[in-house]
């Protein structure tokens, strides 16, 4: 069984809007969180693709993945994930082999095949692209050929792009993605961060349909984590008040910029929602050192996890940066 100090820990920003900032500050916020991470320990550092969200900031992936490579020296930077139905596959490689060349050795890409938006914004985004999660696999061949050296008989290449070979992983909440990426050799991430319910099924099905790959001899799984942690219980379940109104608010279709922690709940949200934002939030680790310790030794035991990918999205920043800080003393120190 793998202890805590046997695995990778890493970070996925969602790079949230405070109600009372934007996106400038979100941004910063963002490096200097990485910053921080990368002197706490952590191995990587993610941020995702989503759009016509306001209270998320990293719509341009690859721009601000150049941002946080600009300002970190050493952490291994990617996409959790960019959202590949929205593009062209030789667009991405074109900006993911550009971060490449530039920093090699720590950019990285993870792809998703939902569109991370609703239908109207996907139309906006692709205008008269017929882009489809059912392209998903022949995207992603496409993409890697890009990626790959360069053969005599191709006539498009991506420049930068060709040769770089930066490493790809496949993201998902269901099961497809898990097939796919065991039949592709490739690392493998479950977004158990927001749908926990599929998270053992889909870490089965991709070990079970596992083949060595030039990326990897056996399989490799991340799993993503929501977490607040503090030097208190008390104190963590306040905090995580603003993780819950901001979820509370997605699932109502309302406004995601971050609201400041509350003294209870009561009376925000209804019974059927506490139970849907705690079904959301199954794998969350909140509380104090000893407590998400604990927790963690569970979820090591019960999934045999290479790494987690931890989310937390606090009102303060500096509650943030305290988060990471007790989750890697805890880690790192076991």
């Amino acid at each position: 069984m793998k202890r805590l100090a046997d695995i990778k820990i890493s970070t996925l920003d969602l790079v949230p809007v405070r109600q009372d900032g934007g996106p400038a500050q979100a941004l910063r916020n963002s490096l200097d969180l990485a910053q921080h991470v990368e002197r706490f320990g952590y191995h990587r550092f993610w941020v995702a693709e989503h759009h016509n969200m306001d209270g998320i900031a990293s719509s341009a992936t690859s721009v601000l993945l150049a941002y946080l490579a600009g300002g970190t020296s050493s952490i291994r930077l990617g996409s959790g994930g960019v959202m590949l139905p929205n593009h062209a596959p030789l667009v991405i490689a074109e900006q993911f082999g550009t971060l490449a060349s530039l920093y090699p050795g720590r950019i990285e890409l993870g792809l998703g095949r939902a569109p991370g938006s609703d239908q109207m914004t996907a139309r906006a985004l692709r205008r008269e692209r017929s882009g489809s999660a059912d392209d998903f696999p022949e995207d992603v061949a496409e993409l890697m050929r890009y990626l790959g050296p360069r053969t005599p008989e191709q006539k498009v290449i991506a420049v930068p792009g060709h040769g770089t070979q930066v490493p790809i992983w496949l993201l998902g909440s269901s099961l497809f993605s898990a097939q796919l990426a065991g039949q592709l050799g490739l690392p493998y991430a479950f977004a158990s961060h927001f749908a926990p319910r599929f998270m053992h099924e889909a870490i089965r099905v991709y070990r079970n349909h596992f083949k060595p790959s030039a990326v990897l001899d056996q399989p490799y799984v991340m799993l993503g984590v929501p977490m607040v942690v503090a030097d208190t219980d008390e104190q963590a379940e306040y905090l995580a008040t603003s993780v819950y109104q901001r979820i509370l608010a997605l699932m109502r279709g309302q406004s995601l910029m971050q609201k400041p922690p509350v003294e209870t709940m009561n009376g925000l949200w209804l019974p059927h929602e506490r139970e849907a934002v705690g079904d959301f939030l199954g794998l969350a680790m909140i509380g104090s050192p000893s407590k998400v310790k604990a927790k963690l030794e569970v979820l090591l035991e019960q999934t045999g996890a290479d790494e987690l990918i931890f989310t937390s999205d606090l009102y303060e920043h500096a509650d943030r940066l305290r988060s990471y800080e007790l989750m890697a003393e805890t880690v790192l120190n076991s």
